[in-house]
């Protein structure tokens, strides 16, 4: 369940550079703000009424099911860039032909998961999603294969991965526009369940939206839920991180960080001559050799 592209569409910004050729750069310092954004925030006081939050809390499944009925698998393009992001889902393995044991959580239709297994034959992949028509959706895939992909069902809030996957079984654990759909007080909780079935010394790969991304500022007033979390008009919600707020959640839950970054880069509308600020979180967080 991510959408960074999605975000892309409902700004109706034709993105015509490629993930290759794109802007980017990463550190970590937030993005500067013009002094028209930040008075925009600095205005956006009022939020949505408590009690539309709790309907959408208690209906957040069913808007990403509704979601994936009107999108079907057409919404997202496929990730062809994670292992170019991501080093470790080479880098960790012990010896050339290692089959490598993954989860991804939050996995959406597969575009991130289908070109990985593509790409590198000697992976296992356990997937989850936390809507079921998505999980259908995967299931119905040419390219999949129970030989290869368990695919399941889960609120990684509260369903335990335990039942699906075995403890300290996972090399690694891709969680890439998924957190931001949590609501802020439950994200521990998706963290504390991924840390059951992480090996140690094994890290989680993280990618979502960064403070003050462009997508945050197209949001109006009336669609703020609390500090940097938002509804979009579908129900659907996201949440924009800063490196700080990352590295305590991650670190309460006892991973030890290894990188924690902003991404930022520019979405270009030639036909507008309309640049788009894009920033991203991009982490990754090492479950530890023991306990202390």
């Amino acid at each position: 369940m991510f959408q960074e592209e999605a975000s892309a569409n409902c700004l109706n910004i034709v993105t015509t550079a490629t993930e290759d050729s794109a802007f980017q750069r990463k550190g970590h310092s937030a993005r500067v703000l013009s002094p028209e954004e930040a008075e925009k925030l600095a205005n956006d006081k009022v939020l949505v009424s408590e009690f539309k939050q709790l309907k959408l809390e208690r209906e957040a499944q069913k808007n990403w099911d509704l979601f994936y009925k009107r999108n079907s698998t057409n919404f997202f393009k496929d990730r062809h860039w994670t292992t170019r992001e991501f080093q470790e889902l080479k880098a960790c393995r012990e010896f050339a032909d290692q089959k490598l044991t993954i989860l991804e959580a939050g996995c959406g239709v597969g575009n991130c998961l289908f070109p990985l297994l593509e790409e590198d034959l000697n992976i296992f992949a356990y997937a989850c999603d936390f809507s079921p028509r998505a999980v259908e959706y995967v299931k119905k895939n040419a390219l999949y294969s129970t030989e290869r992909c368990k695919v399941f069902q889960c609120d990684l809030t509260k369903d335990d991965l335990l039942d699906n996957i075995p403890a300290d079984s996972v090399d690694v654990v891709t969680l890439i526009f998924v957190l931001s759909a949590v609501h802020p007080d439950k994200m521990h909780l998706v963290l504390r369940n991924i840390y059951k079935v992480l090996k140690p010394g094994k890290c989680v790969l993280f990618r979502d939206y960064g403070l003050y991304d462009h997508a945050m500022l197209r949001f109006k007033s009336s669609n703020k839920l609390g500090e940097n979390f938002y509804v979009r008009q579908d129900g659907t919600r996201s949440y924009f991180f800063t490196v700080e707020f990352l590295s305590q959640l991650f670190k309460a839950e006892g991973y030890e960080q290894v990188v924690n970054e902003y991404v930022q880069r520019e979405t270009v509308n030639r036909k507008e001559d309309l640049r788009v600020p894009r920033v991203f979180l991009q982490g990754k967080f090492q479950k530890p050799f023991s306990e202390t």
